[in-house]
């Protein structure tokens, strides 16, 4: 994948899928003026066209560097990108992935930084270039980007985030919003939005146009009259809607149509609703009581003709009924009482829980204990991944799809970055459902019941919008499993005959009393007719609209198809990615930018939902990892966030932010204790002691060294583990257990879960959630040097608290960093440069740390900057102060 090759020269713009607007950011280095930006869009039929364009000057006496920072949506396509410097155009073009990636292989290997796009927020990923421009010299930035707006909740939205970080002279976002429909309502607000800037935004519409501007004056711009610091920092959004005459509407233009679907004041379906919680020992604390807290709200909207029931998973399988139950007063104060007293213990059988919640609906079916006319789901939240019953993923997809069978809809919520989001996004697709990432937060109650909101008043099941065979050929998904209120089904198709203006589409759909069946028709003079305002059209919209749209669904399909249907839909999307000039995940676009030693091509590469990286929670690994068919491995593999130590112990800590890594050595003798993790509200503190190979090896001026020993208390719980290659042992109070890596074992006690699979790992939970794996690294017997040694893997760091400090623990919090002056080093393989962190300026080396999540035998390289000397300058204080007494 291209995103993984992250030091190169070149950077990869490319797209993912959600939202409407973008988040506008130019960081200036000083001498720099930014003396214009615009984000002009025009909406047409839903489909929006945006360019984004920024304007600066550098008045100084010498060269400056510049950056272009626009936060887009995930559901855009960036469609093109030119910078033009003194009259210069230095265009974007778009090519395969494969092809753009041959183009910068040599230059990966010179240790520079790739990837100009990277996901950034729940809705938005991040576009960023650079490039330095002459004293008295003017460049101009200019972004492209399409997508189709969603409507839910009756309206389509547009989502602007702004923060331009300075005064800009000529700051200005105009909307043009086009309906053959008409327009019936139109607003636009801001978080920043004071009573000074409340009259800037300037709103219009009458019968099919509407019209949004903003344009502060700089002394508007001023977060107070003296200084310079602008106020214009937050989200500005614009909302709309448009008029519904009849449930659908269907326009043609010149060989495409796309037809919108939104029935109004239908009445609605009874839904039939299964809760399927995860509540294992990582839900604890935080979690669990956002989880409860959301469920008590949602009992609360669950209408008196709707059935519920709650399923529970942790090591065990708990139901609140053995059936689906009405949701009449009562039995509503009776499921409240349930939800408050839910407590989270134990692991995670998530097969377990999802196949109960599948056999009482369809039970509940076979019984006729539900209306035969209403709509059946499945809502399953999990923070983790399955480590106990059936633990292999793609066993639980065939189990889950085979007993579903089609019948009902399932949606996956995966609560922080713990989860493998590539599995419960493939579940949920092949039931007709979709995932969401629940973000751990202050608002993740809301993000929960926001959830359930889009998907709480079906109004229709089994959807079809049927077009004649012989007519249309490349058409988009045409039949739904549910139609929800406040929503919209959308369905483009091109015409065998280009020439044909005509269409006649039969719609069914089953409602809550009876069938919906009608048949409807449109002629192209009609849509003609509504298109005379030309300054509100770009280009082939109709056609682009199919485009982008069939793209999306063929992307999607690829998630679940194998095989040759995989090498198909791949074919069919890229294709259409290069005829219409979309950046999506098949594509890139170079970036050609001018340099003082000549050009050089960067690549734009668009993040996927799959590889998104989080600031929420981290992770630690160390040393050795189980194998691919261990169901720990999944885990493993996944985890965005991590941290490493390595071996001898060699330090690998991730930055998300930056989609890139440090690395670092600590050089101590055998024997010595380090203190790893120390949290002082959770009570967990980890602490390592070094062992050496078996003797000195004389040619080495320093010997290498291992973690021989482990030791992981909680003394809230009063327990003590000691983990060592040959044995395990767990201190209660008074009491103590040992095992030995020969046995499999699975303990509960004292809020405190172990699961040793034999001589391989350890899973440990204890107290507030956190949880460890400890994994065996053995070696041969008979080797002459190295011994056996072990590594530790915290799979929920965001269950420690932000006191939590140590070697490692200090890294639980976001770090960043700024790399300059990047220059040949020593060894020609690895430039060197200067990297500003913690407020220090270090000098740092481009090297490679080895990474065993992929490969647990080999493992593999994973670049980073190198910081000399045992961190010094990256860790709190020097490496000396982590050296404790002992391991408790």
């Amino acid at each position: 994948c291209l995103h993984k090759l992250l030091p190169s020269l070149l950077v990869a713009v490319s797209s993912a899928l959600f939202g409407f607007f973008s988040f506008l950011n130019l960081q200036v280095v000083n001498g720099m003026e930014i003396y214009s930006m615009k984000i002009d869009s025009k909406v047409t039929s839903r489909f929006a066209h945006n360019v984004i364009t920024s304007r600066a000057v550098n008045r100084g006496n010498v060269s400056k560097e510049v950056f272009f920072d626009v936060e887009l949506p995930k559901t855009a396509f960036i469609t093109n990108f030119s910078m033009t410097i003194d009259g210069v155009t230095y265009p974007g073009t778009i090519k395969e992935k494969e092809a753009a990636k041959k183009q910068y292989e040599k230059a990966v290997s010179r240790g520079q930084t790739a990837g100009l796009v990277k996901a950034s927020g729940r809705k938005t990923e991040k576009f960023t270039v650079s490039v330095n421009i002459k004293a008295a010299s003017k460049v101009t930035f200019e972004l492209s980007y399409e997508e189709l707006l969603k409507r839910q909740f009756g309206k389509y939205e547009m989502f602007i985030k702004v923060k331009p970080k300075q005064l800009v002279k000529d700051f200005e976002i105009e909307v043009d919003i086009f309906e053959p429909q008409g327009i019936t309502e139109l607003e636009a607000e801001g978080t920043f939005i004071t009573n000074e800037l409340q009259n800037t935004i300037k709103k219009t519409f009458s019968g099919k146009k509407g019209h949004i501007s903003f344009k502060p004056t700089l002394a508007q711009q001023r977060r107070c009259a003296s200084c310079s610091e602008s106020v214009l920092d937050g989200d500005f959004t614009v909302r709309y809607d448009v008029k519904r005459t009849t449930p659908d509407n269907l326009q043609i233009v010149n060989g495409y149509f796309v037809h919108f679907f939104a029935p109004t004041n239908l009445p609605k379906l009874s839904k039939n609703i299964i809760f399927v919680l995860d509540t294992s020992g990582s839900m604890s604390g935080r979690e669990i009581e956002q989880t409860k807290e959301a469920m008590l709200k949602i009992l609360d909207d669950i209408k008196e003709d709707d059935f519920f029931n709650f399923i529970l998973f942790d090591s065990e399988i708990s139901t609140w009924k053995e059936t689906l139950i009405k949701a009449t007063p009562e039995n509503l104060d009776e499921a409240r009482k349930f939800v408050r007293q839910i407590s989270a213990q134990g692991l995670t059988n998530l097969h377990g829980g999802l196949m109960r919640g599948i056999d009482i609906l369809n039970a509940a079916h076979e019984e006729n204990l539900v209306p035969k006319r209403s709509a059946s789901i499945i809502i399953m939240l999990t923070d983790g991944q399955p480590n106990v019953g059936v633990s292999n993923t793609q066993e639980i997809e065939k189990a889950v799809k085979k007993a579903i069978d089609g019948r009902y809809t399932l949606y996956n919520l995966g609560f922080g970055s713990g989860v493998d989001y590539g599995f419960l996004e493939r579940m949920a697709l092949e039931n007709k459902g979709l995932a969401r990432r629940i973000y751990p937060d202050s608002d993740t109650a809301l993000q929960l019941q926001g959830f359930y909101d889009e998907v709480s008043n079906p109004m229709l099941i089994d959807v079809e919008l049927n077009y004649p065979e012989n007519e249309i050929s490349d058409l988009t998904t045409n039949n739904f499993k549910h139609f929800y209120d406040g929503s919209e089904i959308v369905v483009a198709g091109r015409f065998v005959d280009s020439n044909q203006n005509h269409l006649c589409v039969d719609v069914r759909g089953e409602g809550a009393h009876d069938a919906l069946s009608y048949t409807t028709q449109q002629g192209a003079e009609q849509t003609a007719q509504a298109f005379q305002e030309q300054q509100y059209i770009f280009g082939e919209y109709i056609e682009r609209l199919w485009a982008y749209l069939t793209i999306e669904q063929l992307l999607e399909k690829r998630i679940t198809a194998t095989g040759e249907e995989k090498e198909n839909l791949t074919a069919q999307a890229l294709a259409l990615s290069l005829k219409y000039k979309f950046v999506t995940p098949l594509t890139s676009m170079v970036v050609t930018k001018p340099e003082e030693n000549g050009n050089e091509e960067r690549i734009a590469d668009k993040p996927t939902e799959g590889h998104a990286i989080f600031h929420f929670g981290v992770s630690f690994l160390t040393t050795f990892f189980p194998s691919a068919a261990s169901p720990l491995y999944h885990t493993y593999a996944s985890l965005p966030t991590w941290y490493t130590i390595d071996g001898d112990p060699h330090f690998i800590i991730s930055v998300p932010q930056k989609k890139d890594a440090i690395c670092f050595n600590i050089n101590e003798n055998p024997g010595m204790i380090l203190n790893l993790i120390n949290d002082p509200v959770t009570g967990i503190t980890v602490n390592g002691e070094l062992i050496g190979d078996k003797r000195p090896n004389s040619d080495a001026k320093i010997q290498n060294s291992y973690f021989g020993k482990l030791g992981i208390a909680n003394k809230h719980l009063d327990v003590k583990l000691t983990v060592t290659p040959e044995s395990i042992t767990i201190e209660n109070g008074d009491e103590k257990t040992g095992f030995t890596w020969l046995d499999s074992v699975t303990l509960q006690q004292a809020g405190l879960t172990l699961i040793i699979n034999r001589k391989k790992n350890l899973v440990l939970s204890m107290g507030s959630g956190a949880s460890f794996v400890v994994v065996l690294h053995q070696v041969w017997k008979k080797h002459p040097l190295h011994q056996d040694f072990l590594g530790l893997y915290t799979l929920k760091s965001d269950k420690l608290s932000e006191q939590t400090h140590g070697l490692l623990g200090q890294f639980f919090r976001p770090i960043d960093f700024t790399i300059l002056e990047i220059h040949p080093g020593s060894d020609p393989k690895k430039p060197d440069a200067t990297m500003i962190v913690k407020n220090n300026e270090l000098t740092v080396t481009r090297g490679w740390q080895k990474d065993y999540r992929r490969d647990p035998t080999h493992g593999v390289d994973i670049p980073c900057w190198f910081v000399h000397d045992n961190g010094a300058g990256l860790i709190d204080g020097i490496h000396t102060d982590y050296i404790v007494s002992s391991l408790f």
